[in-house]
């Protein structure tokens, strides 16, 4: 078995749950760094470099608004679902699930 390719497919496929990872997450406000280390407690892998990228684009999409907190002892951006990013979590948790049934579903057929 070739690792590397094995590795280059196993990224992309957590490179697909990161954005319903945070969606999920984002169900409360809060700040990137607190973000990152909650989706590290949960088993995903994120990197900074990857995830305030992505933060800001669901925010240019509409599905998350940030706030500057300035009253702690350095600024933070807090991060939170907008009505939007809940319709598009309840959607996208909904294809995650039919996606994860029809996958167990072949997988039943193989020899795994």
């Amino acid at each position: 078995m070739d690792e590397a390719l094995i590795a280059t497919h196993v990224a992309e496929l957590r490179r697909g749950t990161v954005v319903l990872a945070c969606l999920c997450v984002l169900g409360e406000p809060r700040y990137g760094y607190a973000l990152l280390s909650t989706l590290e407690q949960a088993g995903f892998e994120v990197d900074a470099n990857t995830l305030y990228p992505l933060l800001r684009r669901l925010e240019k999409q509409g599905l998350l608004s940030s706030e500057w907190n300035t009253e702690e002892s350095r600024p933070r951006k807090f991060y939170v679902l907008t009505e939007q990013g809940s319709s598009a979590r309840a959607a996208l948790a909904q294809e995650w699930s039919d996606l994860d049934h029809r996958v167990r579903t072949a997988l039943e057929g193989t020899d795994r």
